[in-house]
């Protein structure tokens, strides 16, 4: 499987054969105030740069010559990124990999009961990390870890994703938007507003748990009915109002609720280590 909003599939090699920027790799236009190109081509030569955080940016073709680096964290979409003359591109994916079994599943499912499979694990895992975060202070799901989103947001924005490009589309049924989902955060304000989503609520950890669980059950009929032949069936509607309007199949729509959940699952136990650690 590959999600389609992934650009992993379709990313250039080099620099010269991009000719829009991409944003971060999931998602698809810089949203409200965003893209600038007031930096593309700077030349920055002996600048305290120290403690920048560059979010969403695509750096494409950027070179760090004789730069002090440490106690540097990247995140992000890798192609052909090499640190002192060595490309850490595949040794970075076969890392991720190994700790994260999930992902190699991932792209190696092509049948229904490939995806049936996968959504096993999914659940098993998620089932996992939330009893490591029922195990902490009750005020822990709420904190955010390096300005990432906190446990009950990430549960949040699942619930988003399976009414999304699950329910949305997959189930065609137009309003499927639960309040407490949580979009990206580009996604416009008021647009979530408009589909009933109160991205400024803030809910008791229960709700979000349920919220979580219902739609878990709406995946888990999802993929208990998919047949082979059915993964390709075109979906009428776009996940949401402002997606880009593309042909998008069965397999596709459910890919990017996969990709999501196991990427979202990876930060969520990331971040779950340094609140138990203290």
């Amino acid at each position: 499987m590959t999600a389609s909003n992934d650009p992993a599939a379709a990313a250039p090699a080099s620099s010269g054969g991009q000719t829009e920027p991409q944003f971060g790799p999931h998602r698809f236009y810089a949203g409200e105030g965003g893209g600038s190109d007031r930096f593309r081509g700077a030349r920055l030569e002996a600048a305290d740069l120290r403690g920048a955080r560059f979010t969403d940016c695509d750096l494409t073709g950027v070179t760090i010559r004789d730069g002090w680096l440490v106690d540097v964290s990247i995140s992000g979409y890798l192609s052909n990124v090499t640190v002192n003359g060595i490309d850490v591109t595949g040794f970075v994916n076969a890392e991720l990999d190994r700790r994260h079994p999930e992902r190699v599943q991932f792209r190696e499912g092509q049948t229904a009961d490939d995806v049936r499979a996968l959504w096993d694990t999914i659940e098993r895992l998620w089932a996992q990390a939330t009893e490591r975060a029922g195990r902490l202070p009750a005020t822990a799901v709420d904190q955010r870890v390096n300005e990432e989103w906190s446990f009950a947001q990430t549960l949040r924005h699942l619930v988003f994703i399976t009414d999304a490009w699950a329910s949305r589309t997959v189930l065609d049924e137009e309003r499927p938007y639960h309040p407490l989902g949580l979009p990206q955060s580009w996604y416009p304000v008021a647009d979530a507003a408009a589909l009933g989503i109160e991205v400024t609520a803030r809910p008791g950890y229960a709700e979000v748990l349920a919220a979580r669980a219902d739609r878990m059950a709406v995946m888990r009929r999802i993929v208990a009915g998919l047949t082979d032949d059915g993964l390709g069936r075109l979906c009428p509607r776009s996940p949401a109002p402002g997606y880009p309007d593309e042909e998008r199949t069965v397999i596709d729509c459910l890919a990017v609720v996969m990709d999501e959940e196991i990427e979202h699952y990876r930060f969520a136990t990331r971040d779950l280590a340094v609140l138990e650690a203290g």
